[in-house]
């Protein structure tokens, strides 16, 4: 490499979204910034004489950037050369002499919105800048990747164990009444879900990775950011189609992407549709974050983006419990005598000897069994003072205002002022049905009390962070739907949403893409079910089943079932081979077997890569997994519906017959039947 290119070089790898994770250049991201003027490029172009000599004009006093001639430059198999960018250029890679990567189909630059990416996940070690397999695809071939796949691996799960699917449970409208946890790519699974569900789910609830670069919940999440606002778009523009006209849409995150998500979710849903912004005390600050405590302001909130999908909405209010007792309540007025008597709510308590000698009245007070049990039962005749009377009750006389009068029918006055009574700050606490009367607050726009710390285990599953209390969900869900309202959470990982939707009686559609093993989120909605159990030989009522969470609260005693299918991998099943492989002859027993099975791109000259599989041999075996991967079909991950008949799919009759039944196919053949007369 000559001094000019490693100025260059030098220069370019100040932008940190210009390289991968390896310190490499990302040529097609920096040929694709120079199409868009990208002011970061021009910036840094321009700071270097030498480079800025090179590729600028200048004009009456103006610099002017040769796009062209840069683009050259980059292209120029001089510049970066090695062995792995020459064996690439052999092969074919490339439609009509450029490049794959050069060539705005597969750009990820933001401006580039309306493309589409993938993002398909395999495990959160892997490290490789194509982990989400960022190539978005041609126009054209959209359509062929959004169609619906064939489902493959089903299950049903109830107390009895694990069984085969026979049949799919219908309404008597013939709507599926199944709860389902999908496996698969999640952008993939929710056009599959589009047949069945369009306008049909009352609460999306999403925790996708928070573009951290450092998200131990299980997803790879570092993206960069054009990168990760694409990923979100083209999953929310799904999302909306499958939700209600009342439907509510929330999407949890943090302050390194909210504010971008919000301006993007306004031009999905539109800005008049934005309901709030909840912020969530989700950590404390102790620990590591103590030591960057004199860098930044530590971080101990999470947000929620709340969106409505029209104007026709219902919000069921939620209150919580006040653990502090208000003590401007500090008068005792009995209305049951005609005389109104007034007493000091202490000297009340005392003279009544209602609790022992230590009670104080302060704000402790609730924390007093006999004084809860007093306020709840005299809650109307408890007050305290709040604001002027009305003026047209002025005509009373006032040297009856040092008693308390009764100036409107219920309402009560002392010295001229209104006695506002407790019960008014008496509701259903709680979620669901599951509410006492207590002393509470409405739950507004921050969230403080949801306990984040012991969660970790909730539902037999351990995840370290990252897993939301289920306390949380149930209040979404509360807030938003109703019994056998359907719940979608396509960011599925540990299952809070299908567990707490399983316990509040809602249906609900679960997709995740990957596979947590002991703590996947199958595992989860088994132990939620539960098990029936035998006593002395003999089943009994009882269900041995899940009792953390919200069990407690609604009093959960398992039972239920809900239905485990995958998306059936085609090109898929090569992908995952190709990252789990640890050694070059096992990833050459994997081509022989892709030439013979895979869907290759069209423009790879499979012969040209047999001639040069010794040169083939000499690239590391990241280089050679890389190749791979670009080879294979990304539009071809998954079996298509339309090829469920293909013998080369290999798709089982027991997968036909449901994979049918799923689509409503024989429906709406016979439907096509009686229309025409024809049979089909």
């Amino acid at each position: 490499m000559n001094k000019f290119h490693e100025v260059l070089t030098e220069q370019l790898s100040r932008e940190s979204s210009f390289i991968n994770d390896n310190g490499e250049l990302k040529k097609f991201i920096i040929i694709d910034a120079a199409y868009n003027i990208n002011h970061r490029l021009i910036e840094l172009l321009i700071e270097i004489d030498e480079i800025k000599n090179k590729f600028f004009t200048e004009i009456k006093g103006h610099w002017v950037f040769n796009i062209n001639l840069f683009v050259q430059y980059m292209e120029n198999k001089n510049f970066l050369k090695d062995s792995y960018t020459r064996y690439k250029n052999k092969i074919g890679l490339n439609i009509n002499g450029k490049f794959l990567n050069q060539r705005n189909e597969v750009s990820l630059v933001w401006p580039f919105k309306d493309c589409v990416l993938e993002g398909g996940q395999t495990t959160e070690d892997q490290k490789r800048s194509e982990i989400f397999f960022n190539e978005l695809l041609a126009q054209e071939e959209i359509d062929q990747l959004f169609e619906p796949k064939v489902l493959t691996n089903w299950k049903r799960y109830t107390t009895d164990g694990k069984e085969k699917v026979t049949k799919l449970k219908t309404d008597i409208k013939g709507n599926l009444k199944e709860n389902l946890i999908i496996k698969g790519n999640n952008l993939l699974a929710l056009h599959s879900l589009l047949p069945r569900f369009e306008e049909k789910v009352k609460l999306i609830y999403i925790d996708p990775p928070y573009n951290t670069g450092n998200d131990s919940f299980g997803y790879n999440d570092n993206f960069n950011h054009s990168t990760w606002l694409t990923f979100m778009k083209n999953r929310l523009d799904v999302a909306k189609r499958l939700l209600r006209k009342n439907g509510v849409l929330i999407v949890h995150c943090d302050f390194i992407e909210d504010s971008y998500l919000k301006i993007l979710m306004d031009d999905i849903f539109g800005r008049n549709n934005f309901i709030n912004h909840i912020a969530i005390k989700d950590s404390h600050p102790s620990g590591l974050k103590m030591s960057a405590r004199n860098k930044t302001i530590i971080k101990t909130k999470s947000t929620m983006i709340v969106y409505k999908n029209s104007d026709k909405i219902k919000i069921n209010p939620i209150y919580q419990k006040r653990q502090i007792w208000d003590t401007h309540f500090n008068t005792f007025v009995d209305i049951n005598d005609k005389l109104l008597p007034k007493y000091s709510l202490k000297e009340y308590i005392e003279k009544n000897e209602i609790c022992d000698q230590s009670f104080q009245l302060n704000r402790y007070a609730l924390e007093n069994e006999d004084f809860l049990k007093f306020a709840l039962a005299n809650r109307n005749k408890i007050f305290q003072s709040t604001k002027e009377i009305p003026k047209n009750a002025k005509d009373l006389s006032k040297k009856n205002w040092d008693n308390v009068i009764q100036y409107k029918k219920g309402e009560f006055a002392f010295n001229g002022r209104r006695l506002s009574p407790l019960n008014k700050s008496i509701y259903n606490v709680g979620f669901d049905k599951y509410i006492i009367e207590y002393f509470g607050k409405l739950i507004c726009d921050f969230w403080d009390d949801v306990d984040f710390n012991n969660s970790q285990n909730e539902g037999g599953v351990s995840f370290p962070s990252g897993k939301k209390p289920e306390l949380l969900l149930a209040r979404l869900i509360s807030m938003f739907t109703e019994e056998n309202d359907i719940v979608l959470d396509y960011h599925l990982g540990s299952g809070t949403t299908s567990a707490v939707s399983h316990k509040l009686g809602r249906q609900y559609i679960g997709i995740e893409q990957l596979d947590y093993g002991k703590n996947d989120s199958t595992i989860r909605m088994q132990n939620v079910i539960g098990k029936k159990i035998k006593k002395d030989g003999e089943w009994i009522d009882t269900i041995d089943c899940d009792k953390s969470g919200i069990s407690k609260a609604v009093n959960w005693q398992g039972g239920g079932d809900f239905i485990y299918c995958e998306l059936k991998k085609y090109n898929q099943t090569f992908i995952e081979q190709i990252e789990f492989t640890k050694d070059s002859k096992e990833l050459l027993k994997i081509w022989e077997e892709m030439k013979e099975r895979s869907f290759i791109n069209y423009n790879v000259d499979i012969k040209k890569q047999d001639e040069e599989i010794e040169e083939f041999k000499k690239l590391t075996l990241k280089q050679q997994k890389e190749i791979l991967l670009h080879i294979l079909n990304k539009n071809q991950l998954y079996v298509n519906l339309s090829s469920i008949d293909d013998d080369d799919f290999k798709v089982s009759d027991e997968d036909k017959k449901l994979t049918k039944e799923f689509y409503e196919i024989e429906k709406e053949q016979e439907s096509t039947q009686m229309e025409t007369g024809l049979q089909l």
